[in-house]
C-alpha cells in the first residue's frame, strides 16, 4: 500500500509541475498570482523526486529483505535516534542566532517591512513550537 502512496506522490508531483508550465506559457496571470507557476512548478519537482525515491527504494528494498531489516534496525536504533536528536538541538541552537542576526541585518538594510514581519513572525512561530514541545515532553517526563 505505501507503494502506492509513493507514486501517488509522485503523479502528483508532475501533475503540479505540468500546471505550472501550462499556466506560464497558456495563462494570463495577474500580478498577484504571478509567481504561482513557479511555486507549482518547485513543488512539484519536490514531491516527485521524493515520491519516486521512496518508491524505487521501497521495490529495491522488497527484492532483499536481508537489506531491509538491516536499515530497518539502524534507523531505530537508539544510539542512531541519540545522535540525530542531538543534532538537532545544535542546529537549532545555531539557527536562533543566525535567523536574529538575519533579521536584525535586513532592518538595518532597510527591505520591506513585510519581509522583516514575515521573518519575525517565522522565526517566533519555530520558538513556540520549540516551547510547546519542551513543556508537553517535561509533563510525560
Amino acid at each position: 500500500m505505501k507503494r502506492w502512496k509513493d507514486a501517488g506522490i509522485a503523479a502528483l508531483g508532475v501533475a503540479l509541475v505540468a500546471a505550472g508550465l501550462c499556466l506560464l506559457k497558456y495563462g494570463a496571470i495577474s500580478q498577484t498570482v504571478q509567481a504561482l507557476p513557479y511555486v507549482c512548478i518547485g513543488i512539484g519537482c519536490g514531491l516527485f523526486g521524493q515520491g519516486m525515491g521512496e518508491f524505487i527504494a521501497g521495490r529495491a528494498l522488497k527484492s532483499c529483505p536481508e537489506a531491509a531489516q538491516r536499515l530497518r534496525i539502524e534507523k531505530n536504533d537508539e544510539r542512531n535516534l541519540a545522535l540525530t536528536y542531538r543534532a538537532k538541538g545544535k542546529a537549532f541552537d545555531r539557527m536562533t542566532f543566525v535567523f536574529g542576526a538575519l533579521m536584525v541585518s535586513f532592518a538595518l538594510m532597510a527591505v520591506e517591512w513585510t519581509a522583516v514581519i514575515l521573518l519575525v513572525l517565522a522565526y517566533l512561530y519555530v520558538h513556540g513550537c520549540a516551547l510547546y514541545y519542551r513543556a508537553r515532553l517535561e509533563k510525560e517526563m
